[in-house]
């Protein structure tokens, strides 16, 4: 039998399309939750915060937000999560993307990693931000208000998004000591975060119940401000203090009130200044230690108010765990309940 060219050519045409029917067809790529999104890059987020003192949990909430969860154009095309324009001195690649302005110059980054990364240090080295820098990597209601009054973004409620993402996803978590671990193990229900911080204790360095402890061990530098490296020990924010400093010189670095600034040191005396080498905290002292050791040891001529700066504790409550008189000298190797 004798066929034409051209139904040769329709046969084969017929037979590749049913050779191709039989074929299933490719899965279209689903969207990525904000869960999958979270646990995806939760743990880049965590090391940023202890390298930068940004906290985790706003690096996660702005990346959820900017990004889409990982879904919107710019992120999947550029790996750009945080919608960081070019800027003067960007020297990576770019990509043109719509924005506040049509055709607008946005970062591109080889990997989400690079994007995060950058990220943190964009906050680190832009001055505009350095005020942020004074809150606890744990306040992440003032960190998410900075973020607005310094111009991150345009939209008028962009701090109460972050802080609706923070607390719907239980993101506030992963800023305390051993966040991944307590993130992973929530059980949802919690309304109140700061409620149920109040209730908990940081998990720390491990130590047994009765064990004694030298603050020093606990001190981490979180960051460096206008010139001084920013600690941090139980939580709380501090310096340490440089020859000819006031608290009127600090209270303007550091945009807090001479008066607080007295007040988070426990000082009463108005005319009170700081010492050279002297810790001085930059926000408010706890109650009470914040890890699992339960009393400290004297030295000679300690004060409860010496113990308290030690650990960041305020003198009153160190006063009343133990029962002291205001300004009571300490015998030296007397233990003295901490928390």
């Amino acid at each position: 039998m004798i066929f034409s060219r051209n139904a040769i050519f329709l046969a084969a045409i017929f037979v590749a399309g049913l050779a191709s029917a039989a074929q299933p067809a490719a899965p279209r790529k689903s969207r990525q939750t904000r869960e999958e999104y979270i646990d995806k890059y939760k743990s880049i987020a965590v090391r940023h915060m202890e390298r930068y003192g940004i906290p985790a949990s706003i690096t996660m909430a702005q990346g959820i937000l900017e990004s889409d969860c990982g879904n919107s154009r710019l992120s999947v095309q550029s790996n750009n999560h945080f919608g960081i324009k070019c800027k003067r001195g960007w020297q990576g690649e770019t990509v043109y993307h719509d924005d506040d302005a049509p055709g607008e110059c946005f970062r591109a980054y080889p990997s989400v990693e690079a994007s995060f990364l950058d990220h943190a240090e964009f906050l680190d080295r832009q001055p505009r931000y350095d005020s942020l820098f004074a809150y606890s990597s744990s306040d992440y209601k003032s960190w998410a208000r900075g973020l607005k009054a310094a111009g991150y973004a345009t939209a008028p409620d962009y701090a109460q998004r972050l802080v609706r993402i923070i607390e719907e996803n239980e993101l506030y978590l992963l800023d305390r000591n051993d966040g991944e671990r307590l993130y992973a193990s929530r059980t949802g229900g919690r309304t109140d975060p700061e409620a149920w911080f109040s209730e908990q204790t940081s998990v720390e360095t491990a130590a047994a119940s009765t064990s004694l402890i030298d603050p020093d061990d606990y001190r981490v530098t979180i960051n460096a401000h206008c010139g001084y490296d920013v600690y941090a020990t139980n939580g709380v924010h501090y310096i340490l203090a440089k020859e000819g400093d006031t608290f009127e010189r600090l209270g303007e670095l550091f945009r807090l009130a001479p008066r607080n600034l007295r007040k988070f040191n426990d000082l009463t005396d108005k005319r009170a200044q700081p010492m050279t080498g002297e810790v001085i905290y930059i926000e408010r002292k706890r109650r009470r230690w914040e890890g699992n050791a339960r009393h400290h040891l004297c030295r000679e001529g300690e004060t409860a108010y010496a113990v308290g700066q030690s650990y960041a504790i305020r003198t009153r409550s160190v006063e009343r765990l133990n029962r002291l008189k205001p300004g009571e000298r300490l015998q030296p190797g007397r233990q003295l309940a901490i928390r």
